[in-house]
């Protein structure tokens, strides 16, 4: 958006103009947010770069509330070909694509504002409440700090990851982003790991922004991962020689708050010979899945387009989420779900259906 000005012999027509300029830029749309709605604020939707930029990299906080704040390498052993789709087709319910269905995508996700190049390099974040905003980076984030804030941002990184919070800290947001890599330019023999990397025990949150090329893209045990669009994930045979699994969420186990992953579109279209393995993946890689909230999202690709714990997972819900059929007719290339502990305490599966509307039922882990 054009930055403001004003020129005081037509301030009364020009100063009209703007406000409405601004409603819509901060709304996306006339009408979908109140006039007064601030450049600053977590909740707008996005619509392009709009906005003004705000002094990126002060400390400080965001200035708003977040909203629902919550919050490995996978086996694959013991998938079958469970999460089959059964029953008579539902027109009503069928989505032709996300946006067709109000899931996020290019146009909600991302940086709202014009954007100031910043080529950082491998940048460690070490002052608690620093907000990074309006920031077009080339590298990457590390984070040794409590309360840090990425908003408004892009960050292109050959690193391992794109932003990566450190054991021992937290209260990292992450909104309103675009993280993305060059492939071939990474380290792991030229591929790249995690968009966001959360080592620790701490909540991160990451919400409206726009990922790709990463191979594990959001990982993490706890968080809370909302309204992002999660897409061309590319493939790279890493130092080691094999394919990289990759997936759009993965969590390895052993987490011990709350994982949300809520109204997302999360795309994996990985081929099946290069490494796919989960849209979602909830693995037992490090220790027992539990307390992971699957809700709202559309999902697609992947071997199974999610991996749902296993047994010993507890607490895992996964609800009125929509399996797209746009890489395989089940969703994942196998199927749609593996590794669901039906019996598990609290596990919960519910309203789930395939992008034609019919509804979803897994078999039960071996």
């Amino acid at each position: 958006m054009p930055r403001r000005t004003a020129l005081a012999r037509i301030a009364g027509p020009l100063l009209a103009g703007l406000l409405a300029v601004l409603v819509t830029a901060c709304s996306g749309s006339a009408g979908s947010a109140p006039p007064d709605c601030p450049d600053s604020a977590l909740t707008c939707p996005a619509s392009g770069p709009t906005g003004t930029s705000a002094t990126p990299g002060t400390p400080g906080t965001a200035g708003a509330a977040s909203p629902t704040s919550a919050t490995g390498t996978p086996t694959g052993t013991g998938a079958t070909a469970g999460g089959g789709a059964s029953g008579k087709p539902a027109p009503q319910a069928a989505c032709a694509s996300p946006a067709a269905c109000g899931f996020p995508d290019a146009r909600s996700t991302g940086p709202r504002i014009p954007l100031t190049p910043h080529r950082t390099g491998n940048l460690s974040v070490r002052e608690n409440g620093t907000v990074i905003r309006g920031w077009d980076i080339t590298g990457s984030l590390d984070i040794y700090a409590d309360d840090v804030t990425v908003i408004d941002t892009r960050i292109t990184s050959a690193n391992w990851w794109g932003v990566n919070l450190r054991p021992g800290y937290k209260g990292l947001r992450i909104l309103h982003t675009t993280i993305t890599a060059v492939p071939g330019k990474g380290p792991d023999n030229g591929g790249v790991d995690y968009a966001v990397s959360n080592m620790g025990t701490s909540s991160v949150e990451v919400g409206w922004c726009d990922v790709s090329v990463f191979g594990d893209a959001l990982s993490m045990g706890q968080g809370d991962i909302h309204d992002n669009y999660v897409h061309d994930i590319a493939p790279f045979v890493n130092q080691s020689g094999e394919w990289q699994h990759t997936n759009a969420v993965i969590s390895g186990g052993g987490n011990t708050g709350h994982l949300v992953i809520r109204h997302n579109t999360l795309l994996n279209p990985t081929g099946l010979k290069q490494g796919a393995s989960g849209s979602i993946g909830l693995f037992a890689d490090t220790g027992v899945v539990r307390n992971v909230t699957v809700d709202r999202n559309w999902i697609a690709g992947g071997a199974y387009a999610l991996y749902g714990g296993a047994t010993g997972a507890t607490g895992i819900k996964v609800t009125n989420n929509v399996f797209s059929t746009q890489y395989h007719p089940a969703s994942g290339g196998y199927g749609t779900v593996a590794h669901w502990n039906a019996d598990g305490a609290g596990n919960e599966w519910r309203g789930n259906r395939l992008s034609d509307g019919r509804p979803v039922r897994p078999e039960p882990s071996p």
